[in-house]
């Protein structure tokens, strides 16, 4: 049974950087073939993709949050992170980290893994 846990912060001030750690629990995330994906949903948004790191060690980051997020992985903790610079008010949402077949989809597919999520809140 595959399960995720993010954890990090769950109060930023604007301009800092966030930064979200998924560990990873009965699955390989440099060997079993999938996207290592995390998303946010902002209150009363449509979940979105922010980015993803592939079993190969490929990252894909969301056009919109390219400037802002990186994502990177830890092996020998099977563990994966998104920071996101300079953040704002907006990004304010829950964030969940997810194990995908399909890069980036916003439908869960059988064989996809999510987390609970976490949620991140940006005020001062």
């Amino acid at each position: 049974q595959v399960q995720l846990q993010e954890s990090g912060p769950g109060l930023v001030k604007p301009s800092q950087t966030l930064s979200l750690t998924c560990t990873g629990t009965g699955g390989s995330i440099t060997t079993d073939a999938y996207y290592w994906t995390w998303f946010r949903q902002p209150p009363g948004k449509d979940l979105e993709c922010v980015g993803a790191i592939s079993w190969r060690g490929n990252t894909y980051i969301s056009p919109s949050l390219k400037s802002r997020a990186s994502i990177s992985r830890d092996a020998s903790k099977n563990q994966f992170t998104l920071q996101l610079s300079s953040v704002i008010p907006e990004d304010t949402a829950v964030y969940y980290c997810a194990r995908q077949t399909r890069l980036c989809s916003t439908t869960k597919r059988e064989g996809d893994y999510w987390g609970q999520g976490t949620q991140v809140t940006v005020s001062s």
